[in-house]
């Protein structure tokens, strides 16, 4: 291992790792996949282990991730796991964060503690179909950073700018992503 270590991250490797990707930017394509089954009710859980990325089929998982969907009582399921508009949030703290942490390697930035709090809003109208004019899904999406780094206010107010703009999660929920349902054959 590498003694270039800044923030939990291998600077060596990440300066190879984007080397390489500015010399072969097809390195830089990614599919990542999530497999999910219904069990009943508002139960389902997903599994992930493969991916395609830096142009080949990764083989690093030699155990799946699962994760259970659930609803809470008042949403008619059993609290069975966190619903998926939470993991959502999850996903989305865990995207910026380590978009954070990344960033602020590449820059020399050195960070003592990070921690974010999020809330989303929503009214259920849109999803129950109650009210056309009531939008489906998250009204507004709020993220809290408590960041200690070693850096100025105004170092840390662009990192974090930064890193909302480039984190993939934070992306994805901002601009519109065309997204196919379809019925498999």
């Amino acid at each position: 291992m590498s003694v270039n270590n800044l923030n939990g991250l291998d600077l060596d490797a990440l300066h190879q790792t984007l080397a390489n990707m500015k010399d072969d930017p097809s390195l830089a394509r990614f599919e990542f996949r999530a497999h999910n089954r219904w069990i009943e009710g508002g139960e389902n859980r997903s599994v992930i282990q493969d991916f395609y990325g830096a142009g080949r089929e990764d083989t690093s998982r030699s155990q799946p991730f699962e994760l259970t969907n659930g609803e809470p009582p008042v949403l008619l399921g059993d609290n069975e796991g966190a619903n998926p508009v939470e993991f959502l949030l999850h996903a989305l703290a865990g995207c910026v964060t380590t978009t954070t942490v990344l960033h602020a390697a590449a820059r020399g930035i050195e960070i003592r503690s990070l921690a974010t709090e999020l809330s989303g809003t929503m009214d259920l109208q849109g999803l129950l179909d109650l009210d056309p004019s009531v939008p489906i899904g998250y009204e507004q999406i709020r993220i809290r950073m408590h960041i200690d780094a070693d850096c100025s206010d105004a170092e840390l107010d662009e990192l974090i700018g930064f890193a909302r703009d480039h984190s993939p999660v934070c992306n994805t929920v901002c601009r519109p992503v065309p997204v196919v349902v379809e019925r498999a054959s």
